[in-house]
């Protein structure tokens, strides 16, 4: 090959945490973005909507930009779009019909739809963009129409997983293809391979759908009340299992939450979901019908205050209520972080006199992520010279990649890549790169990247501390005080407990005026500010912000 031939690999996310995905790949012909996710705030982004990939070494090379390629909808790969859509002109972005179709949908709430071209892509499919040549690998997932890539470049050929399990009886779909990754790597093996890490930590192989709709079938037939099923909105095949339950046992199927309706929606008109022949949206009406009759489909799996669920705990759904009798089936996941609200909504079921399922005591959830042992089948049949784990912890790359050298990689060719940092791949061998940006983009509200660690500390302080506003009104002529000072605690203290401290502080405010001379109002903030902030450490041992309010006339 050319000497000069390459490929970079940029990873903006995904690399080190659940979430964000997001790489981009470049060579000489050009850049390709491979998926575009977002990442949902932890405690610590307080008021924080959701994290996106910081761009900014998109925004080097967008001139070069020759498309976006998605592995499959799910959020943590499609997230991030409406904010990186408007940067772009005319950008094509591949995925499977399903894929493009949660696509269209987000891109069309934020009214940027027609700054795309939305292309979709089958099976199969092959795409060249510049001198890449992708190819289309059907994997199993937790969403329908998950792809895997093979990827000719100039350096080799490439292979990534995507998200997958290797179910072997898949319920629908063809699964995941292991023979098409096998045959595009060929008899010598690919040059680099990058795998989903997620599962490295569990042993033996993931449940399949069989099972668990093996195992839902029990609950259905063990139920003398209401059935309430709670899951991933994009979850359309274990969907499609309560559907064909449902039917089976006589059971009305009532849903309730609006991406729950958007995404069955859109997977009817595909063909890929097949209602129930009755079948009800709480939004529209519920029929009354005698309680085991009745099977009800709503989100708010992981404890989501506004969800479906928690308003029928809660008392804020107008149509639907939790009551004594009731099934409820938690099939999903706990995320990390979730734990508290979760056990917060299950108490409650069970005070209000329902039985709870969940995934740690009953087979009523498959992960749609490989465990080790399917690891294991993608590693021996791609067979890469280079591997670079990836969609994980740092822990779970660590640990994947020395799963990758149990299975024949050499040791110096298995890359531990973070967020930030580029990889080259060149005929000769590889290196890493300068790295380039990548903290990530807070958005809270219609503010993208305006909150900062800046202001997260302030929220913070405010929500353990509190504030307080000093107002005055000064002659701007003489400096003398006209009004105030007065003192305003907000979340600091109760000010008819604590008068006689904020009195005292008023005195302080008053040294610092008369210290100061007419017309010095920044410094009389700055001292006013410093001032009252040691005072209040020193008197009660807390710290809160101090917003000096001086105004002159």
């Amino acid at each position: 090959m050319p000497v000069n031939d390459f490929l970079t690999i940029t990873p903006l996310g995904g690399l080190g945490e659940i979430g964000l995905n997001c790489q981009l790949w470049e060579t000489a012909g050009g850049v390709v973005m491979l998926d575009c996710g977002l990442m949902f705030p932890e405690d610590a982004h307080l008021g924080v909507d959701v994290l996106i990939p910081h761009f900014g070494a998109l925004r080097a090379v967008r001139d070069r930009l020759l498309g976006i390629v998605l592995t499959h909808g799910h959020e943590d790969h499609i997230g991030a779009l409406p904010w990186i859509v408007p940067e772009l002109r005319g950008t094509r972005i591949y995925g499977s019909r399903f894929t493009l179709a949660l696509v269209e949908h987000k891109l069309r709430e934020h009214d940027i739809l027609d700054r795309v071209e939305l292309c979709p892509v089958t099976p199969c499919s092959q795409i060249r963009m510049g001198d890449l040549n992708f190819h289309f690998f059907s994997v199993c997932h937790s969403i329908p129409e998950g792809f895997g890539l093979g990827v000719e470049t100039p350096v080799g050929r490439v292979v990534h997983s995507g998200d997958f399990k290797i179910d072997p009886c898949p319920l629908s779909g063809s699964g995941t293809d292991l023979e098409m990754f096998r045959a595009f790597a060929g008899p010598d093996g690919a040059r680099l391979l990058l795998s989903d890490s997620t599962n490295i930590m569990r042993e033996g192989r993931s449940l399949t759908e069989r099972e668990v709709k093996a195992s839902l079938g029990r609950v259905f037939d063990a139920a003398t009340g209401r059935i309430v099923v709670t899951l991933f909105s994009s979850h359309i095949q274990r969907i499609q299992e309560v559907f064909d339950l449902a039917r089976e046992r006589g059971r009305t199927v009532v849903i309730s939450g609006k991406s729950l309706a958007n995404n069955i929606e859109m997977a009817h008109d595909l063909g890929i979901a097949h209602l129930p022949p009755s079948f009800f949206n709480a939004h529209t009406g519920v029929p009354d019908l005698p309680d085991d009759r009745v099977v009800i489909i709503a989100t708010g799996a992981q404890g989501e205050p506004l969800s479906a669920l928690s308003r029928m705990v809660w008392g804020g759904h107008r149509q639907l209520s939790i009551r004594r009798g009731d099934t409820v089936v938690m099939s999903s996941r706990m995320i990390p972080g979730n734990a508290k609200a979760i056990s917060r909504l299950i108490n409650e079921m069970y005070r209000l006199g329902a039985e709870v399922l969940y995934e740690s005591a009953h087979a009523i959830h498959a992960s749609g992520h490989a465990y080790r042992e399917e690891l294991r089948q993608m590693l021996e049949a791609v067979r890469p010279e280079i591997f670079v784990p990836v969609h994980g912890e740092y822990q779970h790359l660590v640990k994947h990649g020395r799963l990758a050298e149990e299975c024949g990689v050499a040791s110096a060719n298995v890359v531990l890549l973070e967020d930030g940092i580029p990889m080259t791949i060149t005929g000769e061998g590889f290196q890493k790169e300068a790295p380039v940006p990548v903290e990530c983009t807070l958005v809270d509200g219609k503010g993208v990247g305006d909150v900062g660690a800046a202001v997260l500390k302030e929220r913070r302080i405010l929500g353990d501390e509190g504030m307080v506003i000093v107002v005055l009104v000064m002659d701007a002529a003489t400096g003398s005080v006209l009004h105030g000072p007065e003192m305003i605690s907000k979340g600091f203290v109760f000010e008819q407990h604590y008068s006689h401290v904020l009195e005292d502080a008023k005195c302080l405010v008053l040294d610092e005026i008369e210290a100061a001379r007419p017309g010095q109002l920044t410094r009389m903030q700055d001292g006013i500010r410093i001032s009252l902030r040691r005072f209040f450490r020193r008197v009660l041992e807390r710290d809160p912000i101090v917003v000096p309010v001086i105004s002159e006339i």
